[in-house]
């Protein structure tokens, strides 16, 4: 039976977004919202898994969601993406810095400690020199990096390069965090390991919106609680009609196919998976 929620306010909004580059629809009316999640006596956060085929537009919506301009001179953009501010009951335009993004290398400064590296965030985001210190050991003890914090990042793991590349977004930027294909190379156990990782800061902060743009069908599906599916339509002769935008929205909380430890077990997940694979065909 599926788990007792409610949805509140928004969090996130995507409003008929198109992009023009190079005179070619790549966006053509991209509408999507994420609203808060509350659960009785839980800190709920939300992960969105944004899945599509390659080539379909992704990458250029999650930079748009990141605040991004594209880098072409004769991109043509329209619509508006929102996101809501820390402390705020309002959503706001997105602009660079107010999403927190997880690039898939990690990106860090290797001539500074992990500790440097957070405290240099965590000024970013507005704490003074004695609260940065507070903020930013509070999160390597989270992070399980507590005895890494005089560590530089090339004598990190991967996975501890990750933790410490969440940790400084959630120091600069709102409760927004876009990953980009952090289960990319990973053995299944490091993906798993990943997996709770998501979780364990999705319950950080009731407001907190994860959207993990992934190859991994699986993954996905059992690291969120709703995915999308980004694909193009078709004309009557089957031809693709220009321009990309989210095709498909699954529940999984109304599916009974979120917040379960063993969710890899079930034989609903198995579907799914299934599921989304056909229809990755069709985008």
């Amino acid at each position: 039976m599926p788990f007792q929620y409610d949805l509140a306010e928004p969090l996130l909004q995507v409003k008929d977004v198109h992009l023009q580059l190079g005179g070619k629809q790549i966006l053509a009316g991209v509408n999507a919202e994420v609203r808060n999640i509350t659960r009785p006596g839980l800190t709920q956060g939300q992960v969105v898994g944004f899945l599509g085929p390659s080539g379909v537009g992704k990458t250029q919506l999650f930079n748009l969601m990141a605040g991004l301009d594209p880098a072409a001179k004769d991109a043509k953009v329209s619509g508006e993406i929102l996101v809501a501010v820390s402390g705020s009951d309002q959503l706001v335009p997105v602009k660079r810095g107010l999403a927190g993004v997880v690039a898939q290398d990690y990106r860090l400064f290797e001539h500074r400690t992990v500790l440097s590296n957070l405290m240099v965030a965590a000024r970013k985001g507005g704490y003074t020199k004695q609260e940065a210190k507070v903020e930013c050991v509070a999160l390597l003890e989270r992070f399980g990096l507590r005895d890494r914090a005089s560590f530089y990042p090339c004598q990190l793991s991967g996975g501890q390069r990750q933790r410490v590349a969440i940790a400084q977004q959630l120091l600069c930027s709102t409760t927004v965090l876009l990953m980009d294909e952090p289960f990319s190379g990973l053995d299944p156990v490091m993906v798993d390991q990943v997996a709770k990782l998501i979780n364990e800061v999705s319950a950080l902060d009731e407001h907190m919106t994860i959207v993990v743009v992934t190859h991994d069908v699986s993954a996905a599906i059992s690291v969120s609680d709703t995915l999308w599916l980004m694909g193009r339509d078709h004309d009557a002769s089957g031809a693709i009609i220009p321009g990309a935008r989210i095709q498909d929205t699954y529940n999984l909380i109304d599916m009974d196919l979120a917040w379960h430890p063993d969710i890899q077990a079930m034989p609903a997940f198995h579907d799914l998976v299934r599921e989304v694979k056909l229809r990755f065909r069709t985008l």
